[in-house]
């Protein structure tokens, strides 16, 4: 989908309750999850050792760490929208978070992102949004997050 393009933050206020977009859809890989795993010191064999999570892993094969989908937020996000009229914006952190299904490798997910709440704030504005990580192919999402993002003008 194209990037919507949003000029500031005040024309960000106007679309609580709407949802802003769908990204495009990213692929999943092996070698990706591998990384991940090296960076955050998680070696589980349900993410890295694809024959024995084939064999032994009721998932039938790997999965990406729920960490990982959930790091994917601000590139996905990025995807859907640009802000024009900003100084910065920052991840705030999130105030509920689900792991809901898992993502099996290989595969592609996207985030489709709703805006939930805007209150302002010193400097800016605090963005609530509703993401849902979707999975190609599955009816259930993979992850489900209320993500605060702050944005400074």
């Amino acid at each position: 989908m194209p990037q919507r393009i949003i000029q500031n933050l005040k024309e960000l206020k106007k679309m609580v309750g709407q949802e802003v977009g769908v990204s495009d859809w990213h692929a999943v890989t092996q070698e990706a999850i591998n990384m991940f795993a090296d960076a955050t010191l998680d070696h589980q064999w349900i993410h890295v050792d694809p024959e024995r999570a084939k064999r032994e892993s009721p998932f039938g094969g790997p999965i990406a760490h729920g960490y990982y989908t959930l790091s994917l937020a601000p590139y996905l996000l990025a995807n859907i929208m640009d802000i024009q009229e900003k100084k910065m914006g920052v991840n705030y952190g999130l105030n509920k978070l689900r792991f809901t299904a898992p993502v099996p490798i290989p595969s592609h997910v996207r985030v489709r992102a709703t805006l939930a709440a805007i209150e302002e704030i010193k400097g800016g504005v605090q963005a609530i949004f509703n993401l849902n990580f979707e999975v190609e192919g599955k009816e259930k999402p993979a992850c489900v997050a209320e993500a605060i993002y702050r944005y400074y003008a």
